[in-house]
């Protein structure tokens, strides 16, 4: 028996049974690359769901968890370590936002933002202000699992099992003005967007769309709140999705590539928005701790040393043109959309879809599907334009392949006939 069937083996006996994984065992990465327990070298157009901004082994990420692991890992939130006020500066700067919670993943900053919009109402009513506390979210959208967020995450999968989930929550048309509009009142206490919905399938916000979300809750003193967990931390080639519109929120949320693999995430709001909170109201045992912030703060410096948030841009155009080159050969591609290294191929059927993950990860490269019938790309930020070649070919070979033997089968069906 294998290392990995022995894995496998022990898990099925002792995990619950969430995940459907690929019966690969990585034990080592390097740049670009995951290398599994063989020795064999994948290409990651992944990055562990977004994760790996730096790709792996990244030096500056290896040093800085070395230097504070020796010194400081955990304390509390009870007292002070240096981290935080460093973190919480640099994300001020590049989000236009004002203050920051900490927390240790995308799921429970967004449960914060949720707690926080509501918190916010409540100052609002206690203010003479007619202002409820429902929530609107946007058809496709996807906000993490915990029960705030799985009830403003669409997809009934995510909700039904588990329901009653938290009340007060209704979904509009994705990019649709007029029914943003139609369910907008006094009620709302905070219109829920994604710049770039992820698992959605890398669905961008029109303009419009999202100058009319900001232009509603200013309107009432709702808030505007942008999930930036997969778009932001500069995968998009500027540090938050929605500084391409030219819109700002009262409330975000960072995650995925915020620390460099280590587990954290983070909420910032405006200086009015955190007028809500005071000591007690919310909390956190592990967010924000020193090794996570070290990393964190390590992460965005390596960003801007090494022009990291220029190459997303740069690869990423060069992604989408060759995409939409290979879209041009091959009519399973229907659309190719997204922005930096956020990138999306949406092909004609489901069944396709998961066979192109298949044979890529046959060929070495990792991808994965969302909404059925879209492939996802979410790289590391020091992809090269050799490794789209790579990706490239491969893709060409595989709807090539597909091409010919649904050819093959027709010719086959109709002879026979």
């Amino acid at each position: 028996m294998t290392k990995l069937d022995q894995i496998r083996a022990a898990e099925a006996r002792l995990l619950l049974p969430t995940y459907d994984r690929n019966p690969i065992l990585f034990v080592q990465g390097e740049g670009v690359h995951i290398i599994d327990e063989a020795g064999e070298r994948y290409l990651d157009l992944l990055s562990g769901i977004g994760v790996n901004a730096l790709g792996y082994g990244h030096p500056a990420i290896e040093d800085a968890i070395a230097r504070q692991s020796r010194a400081l890992i955990h304390t509390s939130n009870l007292y002070f370590h240096q981290g935080q006020a460093e973190l919480a500066l640099r994300l001020t700067e590049r989000t236009g936002l004002d203050r920051v919670f900490f927390a240790n993943s995308g799921t429970e900053a967004w449960e914060g933002a949720l707690k926080l919009a509501r918190a916010h109402a409540g100052v609002l009513r206690n203010e003479g202000k007619h202002i409820g506390t429902r929530f609107l979210a946007l058809e496709q959208s996807f906000h993490g699992r915990t029960y705030g967020s799985i009830a403003t995450t669409y997809k009934a999968k995510y909700r039904e099992p588990f329901g009653p989930v938290v009340p007060g929550v209704e979904f509009v048309r994705f990019n649709d003005v007029q029914d943003l509009r139609a369910k907008f009142s006094n009620e709302v206490c905070a219109i829920l967007v994604e710049a770039i919905q992820g698992e959605g399938g890398i669905r961008p916000l029109t303009q419009e769309f999202f100058a009319e979300a900001r232009a509603l809750a200013n309107s009432t003193g709702a808030l505007l709140i942008v999930d930036e967990i997969q778009a932001g931390m500069g995968r998009t080639g500027k540090w938050c999705a929605y500084q391409h519109y030219g819109i700002q929120p009262d409330v975000t949320t960072l995650a995925k590539p915020l620390a460099g693999g280590i587990p954290m995430g983070a909420l910032l709001c405006t200086e009015e928005v955190s007028r809500a909170i005071h000591v007690g109201m919310h909390g956190t045992t592990f967010g924000g701790g020193p090794l996570a912030c070290a990393v964190a703060n390590t992460v965005i410096d390596t960003i801007e040393k090494e022009g990291l948030l220029a190459n997303a841009a740069e690869v990423g155009d060069y992604f989408q043109a060759q995409l939409r080159s290979l879209a041009s050969h091959h009519d399973a591609i229907v659309d190719v959309r997204g922005k930096g290294l956020m990138i999306a191929a949406e092909l004609d059927s489901a069944d396709l879809a998961k066979l192109t993950v298949a044979e890529m990860l046959k060929r070495h490269i990792l991808i994965n599907c969302t909404s059925d019938t879209v492939l996802r790309f979410l790289p590391p930020y020091i992809l090269k334009r050799t490794d789209v070649d790579t990706a490239i070919a491969a893709l060409d070979e595989i709807f090539t392949e597909h091409t010919a033997r649904a050819a093959a089968h027709s010719a086959g069906g109709h002879h026979r006939g």
